[in-house]
Formats: C-alpha cells, sequence, structure tokens
C-alpha cells in the first residue's frame, strides 16, 4: 500500500505538537505554575505584572508608614512628658508670683523651674534612630542648644520649619513630623524664653505682676505643645489605620496573583494523561505507517 508521504507530515506534526504539550504541561506540574513565559499566556503574565506593582508600592508604604508611625509615637511620648513639665512649670510660676513668698522660697522655685527647663531643653532634642524629631528636615541636626553666660539664659532654634509627609498608595498625604519652633514656639513668644525669663525674675525678685506674665506665657506656650501633640496623634491614628489597609489589600493582591499563576493540579493532571494517550496513539500511527511505507520499498 502506497503512503501519501503529506499524511505521515501530519501525523509525525501532530506528534511533536502532542510531545511540546506533554512538556508544557509536565513542566507547569513540577513548577505549581500556570505561566512559565510570556508566550504561555501574554494576557495573564500581563495581569501578574500589574499584581507585583501594585504589592510592591503597597510593602513600600507599610514599611514608610512603620518607620513614620514609630517617629510619630516617640514625638507623643517626648510631648506627653513636656505637657506634664510646663503643667508643673505654671504651678511652680503661680505659687512664686505669692506676695507673701520669701525671697529665699522664690529662689528655690527658681531652682525648680530651671530643672523644668533642663528637662523640656532634653524632650525637645530628642532622637529617634538617629535623627531629631524636632529638628524639622535638618534631622541630623541638634535642634536646641543654649547659652548659660546670658541673664537670662537663652535657647536657640537650630531646626528649620519643614513639614515632612508619607504618602499612601491612593495618594494621601500625611504629616510625619513637628518641628520645634512650630510646637514650643519662637521669639518671646518661646515656651524656653519663658521658662528661662521666669526663673531670672524669680531670683531678680521681679513683681509679682511680672511673674505672673511670665507663667502666662507658659500657659499660653502649653496650649500651643498640646495643640500641636493632637496634630501628631491624628498622624498616628491616620498611619496606623492606612498601614492596616494596605496590608489588607497586599494580602487580597499576593492571593489573587498566586491564583493568577497557579496551576490547577487536577486540571492539568487530566490534560496531561488525554494527551500521554493522544501520543501513545499517534506513535503507533507513525509506527505502522513507516513500516508500511518501507516494505512497498522492498517490494
Amino acid at each position: 500500500m502506497q503512503i501519501d508521504p503529506n499524511y505521515l507530515k501530519s501525523v509525525v506534526t501532530s506528534l511533536n505538537n502532542t510531545t511540546a504539550s506533554e512538556a508544557q504541561l509536565t513542566n507547569e506540574l513540577s513548577s505549581g505554575l500556570s505561566i512559565t513565559s510570556l508566550a504561555s499566556n501574554p494576557s495573564a503574565v500581563g495581569q501578574s505584572t500589574l499584581y507585583s506593582s501594585a504589592i510592591s508600592r503597597d510593602d513600600s508604604y507599610v514599611q514608610a508608614a512603620t518607620t513614620s508611625t514609630s517617629v510619630a509615637q516617640v514625638t507623643d511620648s517626648a510631648l506627653g512628658e513636656v505637657v506634664s513639665q510646663l503643667t508643673n512649670a505654671i504651678s511652680l510660676g503661680i505659687e512664686g508670683a505669692n506676695d507673701p513668698l520669701s525671697s529665699s522660697n522664690r529662689s528655690t522655685v527658681a531652682t525648680q523651674i530651671a530643672s523644668i527647663q533642663e528637662q523640656v531643653l532634653s524632650l525637645a532634642n530628642t532622637s529617634y534612630l538617629g535623627q531629631y524629631v524636632f529638628a524639622g528636615s535638618k534631622g541630623t541636626v541638634q535642634p536646641y542648644t543654649q547659652n548659660i553666660a546670658t541673664t537670662p539664659v537663652t535657647t536657640t532654634y537650630n531646626g528649620d520649619t519643614a513639614l515632612q509627609y508619607t504618602t499612601t498608595p491612593t495618594g494621601q498625604k500625611i504629616q510625619t513630623n513637628l518641628p520645634g519652633s512650630t510646637v514650643f514656639g519662637t521669639g518671646s513668644s518661646s515656651v524656653f524664653t519663658a521658662l528661662n525669663q521666669l526663673v531670672a525674675d524669680l531670683n531678680g525678685g521681679a513683681s509679682s505682676a511680672t511673674i505672673q506674665a511670665d507663667t502666662a506665657t507658659i500657659s499660653n506656650g502649653l496650649a500651643t505643645v498640646t495643640t500641636q501633640r493632637n496634630v501628631i496623634d491624628n498622624s498616628l491614628s491616620q498611619l496606623q489605620s492606612t498601614s492596616s489597609y494596605t496590608q489588607t489589600t497586599e494580602t487580597q493582591l499576593e492571593a489573587l496573583q498566586t491564583t493568577l499563576i497557579s496551576t490547577n493540579t487536577a486540571s492539568v493532571a487530566t490534560q496531561l494523561s488525554s494527551l500521554e494517550t493522544q501520543g501513545q496513539a499517534l506513535e503507533s500511527v507513525v509506527a505502522t505507517l513507516e513500516k508500511n511505507s518501507l516494505f512497498d520499498y522492498l517490494h
């Protein structure tokens, strides 16, 4: 029987295609991935790439938010102590303005307030991971320095007024710092100026009215500190909520990507079994056709 060479070629081509498909499915089973190359599923590869980009963006934000949250917590803790110290200073200032208070007692009060001023100064120079939290954008510069050679003592701010933000994946900007000048004031309205002046006035025998005015300035400073603390507390709350939301979104995207690129083991195994059967049948046909063709040639 004469074998049509085109038919034989067609059968061999089918066998080669089946063998290639078997190899592809075997690779999917061994790797656990349904996408082994761009050509295998361009649409799925494109979608997976979009997922990867979104996951990377979310992960970057979560890491940034974690750091910013830590800084905000340190800032809030420092300001909480500042509020406590200034509240004590105000109480002492009221006591120091009391007319019957002796010169010796005023001196004692002045010493206590000077100690408070030093503690507030230390808190204003709080640092975290090598960065001063109240220095604005000048994180490596100690925000406050002091000259004790003057009377009253002079406290100078060396930072700047720059605000810093963390931007969420949706574009929301969250303030993550508080410049010292915004928190503690500047010039004559500065908390430090008021504390230093109160110490000097108590030691210098100033009038009760003067001491009351110094104390009132400290009270105004306390109000500003409290307001700014509310700002960072609000930022802290936003950082925590957006970070939690982003982590959830990231987990969902990872699950979608896994579903998209993972092999459906049962389905692939069934397809592979079917192809193996088909391949065996084609191999048998090819062998038979080649045998018959050789027989015709010999006869």
